[in-house]
């Protein structure tokens, strides 16, 4: 076994779960990452019926998603700083709180737009994916947090893959609000295991939170930030396009109800969590830029396998479903590479620089989640939405590219 996988198995050891004298157990950390990933997609399955519900176009309820995904670009933009100067634990307890408010609220809205409301105040709980990430930082040092982040996040993919499967099976017995009630549910089991599980892992402080925020120009001037952080828009973003067009397709192309548009996803949540155990055992080996260059490549395969059975007239949901394995194979693959370095390239601003790269990462993917409604029309058929994922695909590649230019240029130099 390699040295660097013996010090991540070393972590794990150390852990006692719901004993908080030893650092968090992996399962509470893919816990309160997996949480906001399931929320944000347990939804997808009811948009119909809740525009039906509410009595909206489809193009306005669509923006529980893609608002949703801006709401979590802007908090992760406070919450890194915040829980880089108070502590990862108490902005983790207190955003799982709102989280678990804001569910009931949308549940009870009576109309669409403090409908929307709720859903954009249920963002908070984005700070545990953010977090996550940081708090590996804080566990273990550079080499071996892509291949730890890849570990976690390859367990915390469980959970957001059966959520449209849940979502859709609770809207068909009980009513769309019934996802929200569940949510909420989740999420008030994993705030207790947060009380009793989660010590704090930032043993340095800030001196203030002023301090943190003017610490971004240091990140906004990184070359190689940047690189990191457009590489996981990038590859967010073509997952995040899909989120924001299957629902359409499915419904209108492919005339799936929605407990079978959220079984369908599974076969993308199979393929990210394949890549992320592929990360989580190969990343310390290969390097970083090898693992990302290869989830762009893997993503693109992917969405040009399904666009070719469409253009040859196989319009199925397998058609449409089953090559798209790649593209969240492509994704875990990509990831937790480009998120290890993210957090390294200023290692004393790890908080900051978690919550300034997940705003950009999921930023861009609430814009190009957009992008399928404005897009995608009864005449257009699904190839404006495979386009867009294939151009996603392929500028996520330019910035890995780009990143690992800057990064040899800078070892050529001594830096």
């Amino acid at each position: 076994m390699a040295i660097t996988e013996q010090r991540v198995d070393a972590v794990r050891e150390r852990a006692r779960f719901l004993n908080r004298a030893t650092p968090p157990h992996i399962l509470t950390l893919v816990l309160i990452a997996g949480i906001g990933a399931l929320n944000m997609n347990i939804l997808l399955p009811s948009l119909p019926a809740i525009a039906e519900y509410y009595r909206a176009d489809y193009a306005l309820v669509q923006l529980a998603i893609s608002g949703y995904l801006a709401a979590t670009a802007l908090l992760q933009l406070i919450t890194g700083p915040l829980s880089d100067r108070y502590g990862r634990r108490p902005v983790l307890i207190a955003s799982i709180a709102v989280f678990i408010a804001a569910s009931a609220a949308a549940a009870l809205a009576p109309t669409i737009e403090l409908f929307l409301a709720a859903r954009m105040v249920q963002a908070a709980v984005v700070t545990g994916f953010a977090l996550s990430r940081a708090i590996v930082r804080d566990m273990v040092p550079l080499e071996q947090a892509a291949s730890m982040i890849g570990y976690v996040t390859m367990g915390m993919t469980f959970v957001p893959m059966i959520g449209p499967a849940i979502g859709g099976i609770l809207q068909e017995i009980y009513g769309w609000q019934a996802s929200f009630i569940f949510a909420g549910g989740l999420g008030a089991l994993i705030l207790m295991i947060v009380i009793f599980d989660l010590k704090e892992t930032n043993e340095t402080p800030s001196a203030s939170i002023a301090d943190q925020f003017r610490a971004y120009p240091e990140l906004f001037t990184s070359r190689r930030f940047w690189g990191y952080a457009l590489s996981a828009m990038f590859a967010s973003g073509t997952f995040f396009a899909f989120l924001g067009g299957a629902p359409f397709v499915a419904a209108n192309f492919l005339n799936m109800s929605p407990s079978e548009l959220g079984l369908y996803f599974m076969f993308v949540a199979i393929g990210y969590m394949t890549g992320n155990f592929l990360s989580g055992r190969f990343a310390s080996r290969l390097g970083i830029f090898r693992m990302m260059i290869s989830g762009n490549l893997t993503a693109a395969f992917g969405i040009v396998i399904s666009l070719a059975g469409f253009l040859l007239g196989s319009m199925s949901p397998l058609v449409f479903f089953l090559p798209l394995f790649f593209v969240g194979m492509g994704n875990g693959l990509t990831l937790p590479s480009a998120m290890a370095g993210i957090v390294n390239v200023r290692p004393h601003l790890a908080g900051s620089a978690a919550g300034l790269g997940g705003a950009i990462q999921i930023g861009g993917g609430a814009a190009l989640s957009i992008l399928p409604g404005l897009m995608l029309t009864i005449e257009s058929g699904p190839y404006p939405l495979l386009g867009l994922m294939i151009a996603s695909c392929a500028a996520g590649l330019v910035s890995t590219l780009y990143t690992r230019l800057v990064a040899m240029q800078m070892m050529d130099a001594g830096a």
